[in-house]
């Protein structure tokens, strides 16, 4: 059985702190609940966590100089901010600070998901769930999702990150809507206008590569988002 990524969240408000914790708990994450910013740095020096999730505004020792105090002696662990400041220059501060993303308050439990598992995914390489395949069959294509690679009946690409990403996201819901929101915030990390165009891009990228295979196709969905039709997908 695969061990559970562990996760520590620094939190004052003791009512968010336990229902992140309880809804990470209960999505497969060892998640660990701290009340402010000394007791987090406790348990970050005591345990071995794969992701940190720090509010900024805390008594005692506030996130931003809690990250700072841990990237002197670790750049590798991965920082996510939870925080109700919105301003452009606290995001900064943010990024600034080691931050690998930064999530305003309110904000919902699936996004705080989405973007858990997105920045596990860029810097863990966390494996995908069982029962997601590491191969596609997409009409005359396939597609090796840890190789990066998409095989179509007149070449074979190695495809980017991003690209990869996408398209593992497009074959898991094949034959259904991928909501724009969702490819978002699990590929870019938000879902703001800028990402929103980067992410048509990489959509065009994706379908010029599969215009060699008839069968496959990546149409638009107004409103919602996209559908990748594959007339054998599996």
């Amino acid at each position: 059985m695969t061990k559970a990524l562990k996760l520590l969240v620094v939190e004052d408000d003791p009512n968010l702190g336990n229902l992140l914790t309880e809804y990470l708990q209960a999505k497969g994450y060892d998640a660990v609940l701290c009340a402010d910013g000394e007791l987090g740095w406790l348990a970050y020096s005591k345990g071995d966590f794969d992701l940190l999730i720090l509010d900024v505004m805390m008594p005692r020792k506030d996130g931003f100089t809690l990250a700072r105090e841990i990237r002197q002696k670790d750049r590798e662990t991965p920082i996510m901010f939870l925080t109700a400041k919105s301003m452009k220059q606290d995001t900064i501060k943010g990024f600034e600070h080691g931050a690998d993303d930064y999530l305003t308050k309110p904000f919902s439990m699936e996004e705080l998901l989405l973007r858990v598992n997105a920045v596990l995914r860029r810097t863990k390489g966390a494996e995908p769930k069982e029962e997601e395949p590491d191969v596609f069959e997409l009409g005359s294509s396939t597609f090796e999702t840890r190789k990066q690679v998409l095989r179509t009946p007149q070449n074979e690409r190695k495809l980017t990150t991003k690209e990869s990403e996408l398209l593992r996201l497009l074959c898991l819901h094949r034959n259904d809507v991928l909501e724009r929101s969702h490819a978002l915030n699990e590929v870019w990390g938000n879902d703001s206008y800028f990402s929103g165009r980067s992410m048509d891009v990489y959509i065009a990228k994706l379908r010029k590569y599969l215009r060699e295979d008839p069968s496959v196709e990546i149409i638009n969905i107004h409103g919602k988002g996209f559908r990748l039709i594959a007339e054998n997908a599996q």
